[in-house]
């Protein structure tokens, strides 16, 4: 089977409760990290790793989501004709062509796994990325492109790992570890949202996947897991000990988790900050401010 991956499924799904009531009328997908969506961050990524096929998984009410990457005609004319061309680039950088988007309704929030069996007829017999927006990652090299690099070496299937605290792994899904190569480990088990205490390692799976056609195989069975939800980690389990095998990728790079409010804000400063048109009125506020909160005290 060729090891080329050219497709990735983003489920957006979700209601995104924690940030309502803003998330009432508008996708949590779309809501801006500086002056970008949360998706833009994934689809760049997804493109800088060589991605042609973007399958979004969506639900009722993601309609903006929708427009979002559509052509804006007129205020395209408008720009051209005010002689703004770098806020007309940076429009046209965000249009998907014809053919190269599409979306799958998710009628019942089953959970992650179901999400990417809806996209199944769409995967057909090929490895595929999946991309949980939510998670936003900085890096040099974008993290998907790395674990691509790493994929075409040794195939089979792939998360991104990153270690956390001890006391947060019962928050994600969790290697366990048979053999650490460095940035690779592989895997001789996989454990979703372990009880406290029992993780197998500290070793956590992130929203960066590259499967095989085999796993949407597995998720046939809807079986329900953790949370009463069909788990995607399940499936990928299910090919532990196979041909294909598990890795576990230790990518270079910091991941905001953008699912929740205090991971957003810290991404918002921190892009912020990378950023070198606002870095020094930033800087400015940021530091009054924690002067005063010290003053305070």
């Amino acid at each position: 089977m060729s090891r080329k991956v050219t497709k990735a499924i983003f489920p957006v799904a979700g209601l995104g409760t924690r940030f309502l009531p803003a998330t009432k009328s508008v996708p949590k997908e779309i809501m801006t990290l500086v002056d970008r969506p949360l998706v833009q961050y994934a689809i760049d990524e997804a493109r800088a790793a060589g991605i042609k096929e973007f399958i979004f998984v969506t639900s009722r009410g993601k309609g903006a989501l929708e427009d979002y990457f559509d052509h804006a005609p007129q205020l395209e004319r408008e720009l051209e004709a005010k002689g703004k061309d770098k806020l007309l680039k940076v429009l046209q950088d965000t249009n998907m062509d014809s053919g190269e988007i599409a979306y799958i309704r998710q009628h019942k929030a089953l959970g992650l796994g179901h999400a990417i069996w809806c996209a199944r007829r769409l995967i057909g017999d090929e490895p595929f990325a999946v991309m949980l927006p939510d998670d936003v990652i900085a890096a040099d090299k974008p993290c998907l492109q790395q674990m691509v690099e790493a994929y075409e070496e040794v195939g089979g299937n792939m998360v991104a790992a990153m270690e956390v605290p001890a006391d947060k792994a019962s928050s994600y899904g969790v290697l366990d570890v048979q053999e650490d190569m460095g940035s690779l480990v592989s895997v001789k088990g996989m454990v979703e949202k372990p009880a406290p205490g029992t993780a197998p390692s500290n070793l956590a799976v992130i929203g960066r996947y590259i499967l095989s056609p085999q796993v949407l195989q597995n998720l046939e069975d809807k079986q329900v897991g953790a949370g009463g939800e069909i788990q995607l980690t399940d499936a990928i389990a299910k090919q532990i000990g196979s041909d294909e095998g598990v890795y576990g990728f230790r990518f270079n790079g910091q991941r905001f988790d953008c699912g929740s409010k205090a991971g957003f804000l810290q991404a918002t400063v921190s892009f912020g900050l990378s950023r070198d048109e606002l870095r020094d009125d930033l800087e400015g506020y940021l530091h009054e401010v924690m002067s005063s909160r010290k003053a305070a005290q």
